[in-house]
């Protein structure tokens, strides 16, 4: 009777473990249905996923920029050198040839040594999990996230061969700095193909795996050698190398690669900020031929940062940028600030600052275009205007001057003076004209440079000057096509025309060379024409050159981020020095020319232009006047 009783009791324990199952399997599979429901469709993943990648070329046709992922070309697992899939399968997945898509002994280890850590030390992913993640999913970290993970991983290795689900992680897994796929890698980590690594190489790259940014050979090489020699041990401990070969192979020196020297990144980021302007950045990769001259780049570069590096420590000059165009407004050289690497923020281009006395020359052609010519007088003396009282920098005033001897010794009484008789809406009209954006207030101190503008902007505005009156607005771009070819975009044209008049461009030309030969510019002097104006601004925040030859504009700002004084830095010292310099080196080999409009002879009189006035006689140079009244008692006798 007891025996029958046991069965009894037997056979309800099953009955009840098997109902038990059967619920639990209902369950388990009504959970992975539910989660199955919204699966990513399989054909669409295996489609690369990807940011587009723009690649900027310079105006010589070479790739100085890349921006975007990065995939190599793709590779079999057979094409590859073993040592790269042993490395990899020793750190990652040791049990990858044999487990079903997950591996619960790694699950339960990585648990255990979790738990004895008291943090997350180890994951239990195989690398069919994670080639399912990296092909599917997202990176969330969620627990529908993981299951789906887990689906998937059945799903490829029901679908692919074990090497299949190797290839295909190998090509899609990221290795950090932008880069997907083991060639990828290979050629930004050692500037070679995949197919050429060496062990030690294949190695590194598998040590890459757990923290890309952490383990980068570029920018933490010892933390990449600690983790490639762990990497060799792995694969000791798996059975693919001995500790004989290890050892052989890290007492082969290693060769460290090192990129080439990227220059123009400034410059890259700049286009790329105005790349919506052009087009729109679609899916498809893009290839934009730019403006960029890659020998001028390297020389601003150098010019910019010596001069920063120097003189810049001595005088507190902790920041600076440069810019340099053609007279049409092309852009072959930006350097907007002394470490891209250090601080990515352009201060060519995204930093407004006072602009100082270099905005004096928009002062002087209102000036001209109302009736004063350089050779009239003005009056270098003390100045009110409405209760502001501008002081000359150096406290000194000269009495009675031309207007070409006050822009040289840049005057603040005698601009201040010619915005009360012209106007100041006037001048604030004649700068918006060439190019100064912004709402420019007509206020008394914006004869002193008061306005907040751009580095690239000022030095365009000097683009008038420098062609003979023509307007030109900075440009990068040249053209814009896609992966298949297609021109979306391809530039014609430049500015809006003439802007000033011809003699009266000359005539600048004429006053902006004095500022160079014998005014606050001497220290910017070519063995060559040019011409330019210094600027600085209140208690030596900002000091500034500008200035020109017959083939380049270039403008050089110095100052700090905070706005924190130099030791008396002026646009006449460290921005002059670095600006002579660049241009003595940029126009090394170039034959020597006379600025646009001067060629020892009168410049002709144009007056086309609607934005010019007929000059009215009280403003005209007394001499001027003189020679006409004899020229007449001549024509009498």
């Amino acid at each position: 009777m007891s025996g029958l009783f046991s069965l009894q009791l037997v056979w309800s324990a099953i009955k009840a473990a098997a109902t038990f199952g059967v619920w639990v399997t209902i369950f388990l599979v009504c959970i992975f249905g539910w989660f199955a429901l919204d699966l990513p469709d399989a054909d669409q993943a295996f489609q690369a996923t990807r940011r587009p990648t723009v690649t900027i070329l310079a105006s010589d046709g070479s790739v100085f920029a890349t921006r975007g992922d990065l995939y190599g070309l793709p590779f079999h697992l057979r094409d590859l050198p073993v040592a790269l899939p042993n490395a990899v399968i020793s750190t990652e997945d040791r049990r990858f040839r044999s487990h079903f898509g997950i591996d619960p002994f790694g699950i339960v280890r990585a648990a255990w040594a979790n738990i004895k850590a008291g943090r997350i030390v180890q994951g239990g992913s195989t690398l069919t999990q994670q080639a399912a993640k990296n092909l599917f999913l997202t990176p969330e970290q969620s627990y529908k996230r993981k299951i789906q993970e887990i689906i998937l991983a059945f799903w490829m290795e029901r679908k692919f061969t074990k090497d299949q689900i190797l290839t295909i992680y190998l090509n899609r897994v990221y290795f950090g700095a932008g880069t997907y796929g083991v060639d990828a890698a290979a050629r930004r980590y050692f500037g070679k193909s995949i197919t050429e690594v060496t062990t030690y190489e294949a190695a590194l790259l598998a040590g890459l795996l757990k923290a890309p940014s952490r383990y980068n050979p570029i920018a933490s090489p010892i933390a990449a050698a600690k983790r490639t020699r762990q990497v060799l041990l792995n694969m000791v401990a798996a059975g693919y190398l001995t500790d004989a070969e290890v050892n052989a192979i890290i007492r082969r020196p290693i060769r460290r690669y090192r990129p080439p020297a990227v220059n123009g990144r400034y410059f890259a980021d700049w286009v790329l900020q105005r790349l919506g302007d052009y087009v729109t950045v679609g899916k498809h990769d893009l290839v934009v031929r730019t403006t960029l001259d890659p020998g001028l780049q390297r020389v601003a570069e150098r010019y910019l940062s010596g001069g920063l590096s120097n003189s810049g420590k001595i005088v507190k000059a902790g920041q600076g940028a440069l810019v340099t165009m053609t007279r049409d407004g092309a852009v072959q050289a930006l350097v907007g600030g002394r470490s891209h690497a250090e601080s990515p923020f352009n201060r060519a281009t995204q930093a407004t600052r006072q602009p100082g006395s270099a905005f004096k020359p928009f002062v002087y052609l209102a000036a001209l275009e109302a009736g004063y010519k350089p050779s009239s007088p003005v009056d270098d003396l003390p100045i009110e205007i409405d209760g502001w009282k501008p002081r000359n920098f150096n406290g000194r005033y000269r009495g009675r001057i031309s207007l070409s001897e006050a822009l040289a010794i840049s005057s603040n009484a005698a601009a201040a003076r010619i915005g009360q008789e012209i106007g100041f809406g006037k001048i604030a009209s004649v700068a918006a004209r060439l190019g100064v954006p912004g709402n420019i207030s007509p206020r008394p101190s914006l004869t002193l440079g008061t306005h907040d503008m751009s580095l690239i902007d000022l030095t365009a505005a000097y683009a008038p000057f420098a062609n003979g009156g023509t307007a030109a607005w900075p440009f990068g771009i040249l053209q814009i096509e896609n992966d298949r070819g297609v021109v979306l975009f391809n530039r014609v044209g430049s500015g809006l025309g003439r802007v000033v008049d011809a003699e009266d461009a000359a005539s600048m030309s004429h006053m902006l060379s004095g500022v160079i030969k014998n005014g606050t510019g001497r220290a910017a002097a070519l063995a060559r024409p040019a011409a330019g104006k210094t600027g600085t601004s209140q208690n030596h925040r900002d000091a500034w050159f500008i200035g020109y030859t017959a083939d380049l504009i270039t403008g050089v700002w110095v100052g700090n981020d905070n706005g924190a004084p130099m030791e008396k830095v002026t646009g006449g010292g460290l921005p002059a020095h670095i600006w002579r310099n660049f241009m003595s080196d940029a126009h090394a080999g170039m034959r020597a020319r006379e600025l646009a409009g001067i060629d020892g002879a009168r410049p002709i009189r144009l007056r086309n232009s609607a934005h010019t006035q007929k000059k009215p006689l009280a403003k005209r140079d007394e001499n001027d006047f003189v020679e006409q009244f004899l020229g007449f008692l001549s024509s009498l006798n």
